[in-house]
């Protein structure tokens, strides 16, 4: 695995904001993943997923959104986080234009890219990963963020904790099946939102950001979404 210092990219109106990739030694695909509200690029959820999708064979791209490269505690705008989106997809496209293009994020980082392919010009995007997709606020179960949805045509992976307080399990589930064939769902065993297992009940000894490695390796291979096998 190999890494690139950090570098900055124009996310819109002149704003700069900080990136970096991260790259496997036989690339099958690349994923332009973005971070949650309250946590950077740099956070170590950030990296462990990183980490764990590069050592799949994945090359990935995190970036940070203008709020948090400026230290300020709000989210941006949907429109601001949305062409953020959409500039770090098109340096993605243009750094490595031979492979397929995968589009997510972390929590608000995925709910946002769900907007961009919809809102941007992103019809390249092959499949869209979230990992703990934020489908209600805590303690206000609802499926309101995940309506729209319904109007994107690529595959979905969705990498939920069955502690996640922002994804109630019923809910999530429901809202998975009724995407069809398109949509997947990994439970990922005892996790909260911010991936923190219950070590002594999982059932699973395998690290969390393994496991969701493996579910993206499982999800590509399904949809035949790379370029080949690392």
């Amino acid at each position: 695995m190999s890494f690139r210092a950090p570098d900055r990219f124009d996310a819109g109106n002149g704003v700069l904001v900080s990136f970096s990739y991260s790259e496997p030694a036989d690339s099958r695909a690349i994923l332009v993943f973005g971070h949650g509200a309250g946590a950077n690029m740099d956070h170590a959820n950030m990296v462990g997923v990183s980490d764990a999708f590069t050592n799949a064979g994945v090359v990935v791209l995190r970036f940070n959104f203008p709020f948090m490269e400026e230290g300020r505690r709000r989210v941006d705008s949907k429109p601001v986080s949305i062409a953020t989106i959409g500039a770090a997809t098109r340096l993605a496209r243009a750094h490595y234009p031979e492979l397929p293009l995968l589009l997510g994020g972390h929590s608000f980082g995925g709910r946002m890219a769900s907007h961009a392919i919809l809102q941007q010009d992103l019809n390249e995007v092959a499949a869209l990963v979230f990992g703990s997709f934020p489908l209600h606020p805590a303690g206000k179960s609802s499926t309101e963020r995940a309506a729209h949805l319904t109007e994107i045509a690529c595959p979905m992976l969705f990498l939920s904790g069955t502690r996640d307080a922002l994804a109630k399990r019923e809910l999530l589930t429901a809202v998975v099946e009724d995407l069809g064939r398109r949509a997947r769902l990994h439970w990922l065993d005892t996790a909260d939102h911010g991936y923190k297992v219950l070590k002594r009940t999982r059932q699973s000894q395998q690290s969390v950001f393994e496991e969701m490695g493996d579910a993206l390796v499982g999800f590509l291979d399904e949809f035949d979404l790379t370029s080949g096998t690392p």
